[in-house]
């Protein structure tokens, strides 16, 4: 384990409502889907997790699991990561139509040049 992704568990239908707020004021926004209900929305109130990086080639991976009755967004490390290795993880974006893909810039060797 590397780290939870920390944040307010929201309800996913909000995400938009509160994406266009952050975006009004000029703020970065930083989300993270648990399932189709809910959402951690570590924008305000999130820890470093919220800065990992995607990467086709990621060091690290996400699960979900259950504490407790509770669902958590836990990073955890697929190798040994080296000190000063930057963490990063595959967001696993679902699939878009051309028009709407988020270009990758990974630089991995294997990089599949978008996202989504």
């Amino acid at each position: 384990m590397v780290i939870e992704y920390a944040g307010t568990v929201i309800r996913a239908v909000l995400t938009d409502k509160r994406e266009k707020y952050y975006d009004g004021k000029g703020i970065g926004c930083y989300m993270f889907r648990i399932d189709d209900f809910d959402v951690v929305d570590a924008t305000m109130q999130g820890n470093a997790a919220r800065f990992i990086n995607h990467s086709c080639e990621p060091n690290c991976y996400s699960r979900v699991i259950n504490v407790d009755g509770r669902k958590h967004i836990v990073i955890f490390a697929l190798r040994k990561i080296y000190r000063g290795e930057e963490l990063t993880y595959d967001y696993k974006f679902p699939i878009e139509d051309d028009e709407n893909k988020l270009r990758c810039n990974c630089r991995a060797r294997r990089c599949r040049r978008y996202l989504n």
